[in-house]
């Protein structure tokens, strides 16, 4: 691919929890930036497009350029999905910059999940597996769409994400806290991140909850934690979280004709190499069809390739 020596792309990863930028000159990095979640489902769409839009802004601050001399914007957000959502985030931006006095040339907006998979596999087959605060499958074949399964929000299903772990925990507390269920240690151990939790008290639970004092994905590290220490509700838990996440990939294999089918794991819960994690790989293991693979790059990586492309056709 023969490119200009000092192109300019901004690579956006929006995930459920946190969205990472970088902006690169060349092969260079010339600034980055994490900050919260810009997913629409949590923060509302217009909070999304403004939160993308400042870490744009910020990303040329530091790097000491205006929006105007980046060739390219790569945006993958989570939860957009349908094309009309696309275009909806990709004009409100550009219409908040216009009226903040910044210009953006080209703007690419797409899930993040989709750049995920593009540096997963660096544009070839395969299929994801992304475990974080949701999960989701995505299969590449041949020339045909993106084939999907789960990523409907912790709403609808994420069954096996982290959110999906947290609120499997906090139920199983109040469904003990009943006398519906088996005691867990977790009960305890949820003080450590909800003081305001109380025992005798066991309705405080709902009124943090509604404070946002926790969200379900910060339960998770003390569910796989209780679990780990052989306490059978939360390891009851991390079982059907891993039978879960084994669906999303062995769900796709439909699409791939040949006897053995990559499948790449991403996604902080796998990054950080957690008991799911391993738990899930020991799944995915059983099944003779799969072959695990360590991704190629990470969604950054998957949206400067998007970009490159761009940038090629522009020069064409």
């Amino acid at each position: 691919m023969a490119l200009k020596n000092d192109y300019t792309v901004i690579c956006i990863d929006g995930g459920g929890t946190k969205t990472h930028g970088v902006l690169y000159t060349g092969k260079k990095v010339r600034s980055q930036l994490k900050s919260g979640t810009t997913r629409i489902g949590a923060v509302g769409f217009g909070e999304s497009c403004e939160r993308t839009l400042n870490m744009i802004i910020e990303l040329c601050k530091q790097a000491e350029i205006n929006t105007s001399e980046v060739d390219v914007v790569v945006v993958g957000l989570a939860g957009v999905w349908l094309e009309n959502e696309k275009k909806r985030a990709l004009y409100l931006i550009k219409t908040l910059a216009n009226t903040t006095g910044h210009t953006i040339n080209d703007l690419i907006i797409t899930s993040d999940a989709e750049i995920a998979i593009e540096g997963a596999f660096n544009g070839n087959n395969g299929i994801i597996t992304i475990v974080g605060t949701g999960s989701i499958g995505l299969a590449k074949y041949g020339n045909a769409p993106f084939a999907r399964c789960g990523g409907w929000g912790i709403e609808l299903d994420d069954e096996g994400s982290g959110a999906w772990v947290g609120r499997e925990g906090i139920t199983a507390v109040v469904r003990s806290l009943d006398g519906r269920g088996l005691p867990t240690i977790l009960t305890d151990r949820l003080v450590e991140l909800v003081p305001q939790f109380d025992i005798h008290e066991p309705r405080t639970i709902v009124s943090s909850y509604n404070d946002r004092v926790f969200e379900y994905q910060s339960v998770t590290p003390l569910v796989m934690a209780c679990a780990e220490l052989n306490d059978e509700v939360c390891l009851n838990i991390m079982n059907r979280a891993a039978k879960h996440l084994a669906e999303l990939p062995t769900s796709l294999l439909k699409h791939f004709k040949t006897k053995k089918v990559e499948v790449a794991l991403m996604g902080g819960i796998i990054d950080n190499d957690t008991l799911l994690s391993r738990m899930l790989k020991v799944e995915l293991e059983k099944n003779d069809r799969i072959k695990l693979v360590n991704p190629i790059g990470d969604a950054i990586a998957g949206a400067k390739n998007i970009g490159l492309k761009i940038i090629e056709e522009m020069q064409k």
